[in-house]
């Protein structure tokens, strides 16, 4: 019952923001609610209020497709993934709330022979930072995989082999936005939600606060944590960003009995597919090829990602679909994240995720918390700061994220 009333007053009762606090986190989705979590729980910094223009989880936390896994193309990339599912293992217990995280296994289909040179490379990457990520032959995709259509006739992409990575798996995103708002509520941390950020309190190069549609608040470090909307807030602030934003379409099958315990990719095909707890075929795309902020899905995807599932599972012909949405995508130039300190003193960002960033959730929180709280970029995400583009020291994962997912 306790739990149910923490809910309620989370989604019912925001209350009066302070004048002032020590971290404002903009952004109330699992990369906003685990900085948070971590500043409270390993920095004991509780004075930081989270700021929300819908409700938490609204945004990309909510519309995501679930998948976790580490077998990224460059050692950045994967070193920095394979920290987040490491912590994806313990986080149930870290939050005391059943986040249903499943490990199966995941397919990155091979449908050419540069496919499976590109796939190789990846493994020996993956090898190397101690992930474990192998290429193997059709033969034993349809050993590990039995329902998949491994047949060379009336197909338009016949499978060659996949990059296969046992660790890969799926959690319930609403489940992770819930644990961690508890625990940061019972932690002493503010949610504000239907609260929305107009502008900021800028002068001498620094960020001094933040201005909303409930009052203006001063705060001695501000976290843009938005996703999709990253962009139009660090504009707010005078910070541009080199981010252009799309949308991801996905949808979901009606239910069926569950034969499908991997989850397969296929960049050729520009799809994803795997079987949620209630039976749903879950089943994704790559991001549309144009710049919007519209929610509105199309009928050529729908077209499309049916057509290339049922070449990879037949079985599925005389199944209806249930729900169809969108998610809006913040895409950096390199498909790489772009995190920590920026120009203008104090204010930090958390964006270019693109279609990726729920799988990085808690170490996003871990790193970005300790840049906070200790003022120094940790090496994990050094690679990934905005100086990047000046440098000309890019982190390109187009090659490990052609399908977004």
């Amino acid at each position: 019952m306790k739990d149910v009333f923490l809910k309620r007053k989370i989604l019912t009762q925001p209350g009066e923001l302070r004048r002032h606090y020590d971290v404002v986190i903009i952004g109330g989705g699992s990369h906003g609610l685990s900085t948070a979590y971590y500043l409270a729980t390993h920095h004991g910094i509780d004075n930081v209020a989270i700021l929300e223009q819908s409700y938490i989880g609204s945004g990309a936390a909510g519309r995501n497709t679930t998948i976790i896994r580490a077998n990224y193309r460059t050692p950045e990339g994967a070193a920095f993934y394979k920290e987040s599912v490491e912590l994806y293992k313990q986080l149930s217990q870290d939050l005391n709330f059943n986040l249903m995280f499943s490990q199966h296994g995941h397919f990155t289909l091979a449908h050419s022979d540069r496919s499976l040179v590109v796939q190789q490379e990846r493994a020996e990457v993956n090898k190397l930072l101690g992930i474990d990520s192998y290429v193997i032959d059709a033969r034993q995709v349809k050993e590990l995989c039995p329902q998949i259509n491994i047949s060379r006739e009336g197909v338009t992409w016949p499978i060659l082999g996949a990059l296969y990575h046992p660790p890969g798996g799926i959690i319930r995103h609403d489940a992770v936005v819930w644990g961690y708002a508890k625990q940061v509520c019972r932690a002493g941390v503010e949610i504000h939600q239907g609260t929305e950020v107009t502008g900021f309190d800028v002068a001498n190069g620094r960020v001094h606060g933040v201005r909303t549609n409930r009052g203006d608040v001063s705060a001695g470090v501000v976290v843009s944590a938005t996703a999709g909307w990253s962009s139009i807030v660090a504009k707010l602030a005078g910070v541009p960003l080199p981010i252009t934003g799309s949308i991801l379409q996905a949808f979901v099958t009606e239910p069926v009995k569950p034969f499908l315990d991997k989850i397969i990719v296929s960049a050729q095909m520009h799809i994803y597919v795997s079987q949620t707890d209630r039976g749903e075929f879950l089943i994704g795309a790559e991001v549309e090829p144009y710049p919007t902020y519209s929610n509105k899905g199309t009928f050529p995807f729908i077209e499309y990602a049916s057509r290339h599932v049922l070449e990879l599972l037949p079985q599925l012909h005389a199944t209806k679909i249930l729900r169809h949405w969108t998610g809006l995508c913040d895409m950096s130039p390199d498909y790489s994240p772009i995190m920590g300190l920026t120009e203008l003193e104090g204010f930090l960002v958390d964006c270019g995720w693109g279609t990726y960033g729920f799988k990085a959730a808690p170490i996003v929180g871990v790193t970005l918390s300790e840049l906070i709280a200790k003022g120094k970029t940790p090496a994990l995400i050094e690679p990934f700061k905005l100086e990047r583009f000046y440098t000309d020291t890019l982190v390109s994962e187009l090659a490990a994220a052609a399908v977004s997912h």
